[in-house]
């Protein structure tokens, strides 16, 4: 099912509008922390959610951290142990900007055949903070050589650090049955947590934001916390809804075999993988949110 248009509301906020029949179903594929160009990625389970999303025909919303960029100038991490082979003469040869143009071209490359279904991609840590290093806005870069590729009017949002996404539902006709999702996304603060897992943090979004799903990222754990509301409707009825708090864990196996690195230094090994999200609605009845969380242990 294809949305019928999307409209970018503000430079962190889109609006995805769908014309369904009585009864659809439409997926999604939430993704964060890919840290796509480290020598750690597990590229191959990212390619083989993103085929799987090509398949289904869903539609692709990444939360930041796209890039990992740790090995470039005033990177006080970086080690040239930590680059990929290929990177390793470019940035020895040419600097850092060339380093930093190639990544981008690079992801460019791996991700155009899907471009065509990624909605939003966010700001991580690790992006914005080359931004503040070196003036190079990584995403912005990638988001506009993605959209230049499209050979339809689709458009991908370069986001925000957070930001919503809003998804509008009507039968054909435009009017009848409608309804609405409000998705809220953000890249995560904060240390590890390694007794939590930030899930904590659930509680603290829940007390101010308004939203229906709320993903984050940025810790590199995994969990659906689904957590449920009371309201009082406008004819006296109690009613119930859900808050959907979603963590993707990305694809990085930075821990390796626990023997060194900062990450076997500083944190737990950690999962990798991102969560599906079917809306799905049967008969003309309201739509419904389902997860399903699509991760494995790291890989060596």
């Amino acid at each position: 099912m294809a949305y019928t248009k999307v409209i970018h509301n503000s430079r962190n906020v889109q609006t995805v509008y769908f014309d369904t029949p009585a009864s659809f179903s439409q997926w999604f594929l939430l993704v964060s922390d890919q840290h796509h160009d480290s020598i750690n990625c597990a590229r191959k389970l990212e390619k083989e959610h993103l085929d799987l999303a090509l398949e289904r025909n869903a539609y692709i919303i990444s939360a930041g951290d796209s890039f990992d960029l740790m090995q470039g100038k005033f990177d006080p991490r970086k080690t040239f142990e930590g680059v990929r082979p290929e990177y390793t003469e470019i940035m020895k040869a040419k600097g850092n900007q060339a380093y930093l143009t190639t990544i981008v071209d690079d992801a460019v490359d791996f991700y155009k055949p899907y471009a065509h279904l990624m909605l939003m991609v966010g700001r991580g840590n690790h992006d914005t903070g080359i931004a503040s290093r070196h003036g190079t806005d990584v995403i912005s870069d990638l988001v506009g050589k993605l959209n230049s590729t499209i050979k339809t009017n689709h458009v991908i949002q370069a986001g925000g650090y957070g930001g919503w996404i809003r998804f509008c539902f009507s039968n054909n006709d435009g009017k009848s049955n409608r309804s609405s999702m409000k998705l809220k996304y953000f890249h995560g603060s904060g240390g590890d947590a390694p007794v939590t897992r930030g899930a904590i943090q659930t509680a603290r979004q829940a007390v101010y934001l308004d939203a229906d799903v709320i993903l984050n990222g940025h810790n590199h754990n995994s969990y659906h916390i689904p957590i449920s509301r009371e309201h009082l409707s406008d004819s006296g009825n109690v009613v119930f809804d859900i808050m959907d708090f979603i963590r993707t864990p990305g694809y990085n196996c930075g821990y390796g075999d626990g023997n060194n690195g900062w990450e076997a230094e500083k944190m737990p090994p950690k999962p990798i993988g991102a969560c599906w999200m079917r809306l799905y609605s049967e008969n003309g009845k309201r739509v419904v949110r389902e997860f399903t969380t699509s991760v494995r242990g790291a890989m060596l």
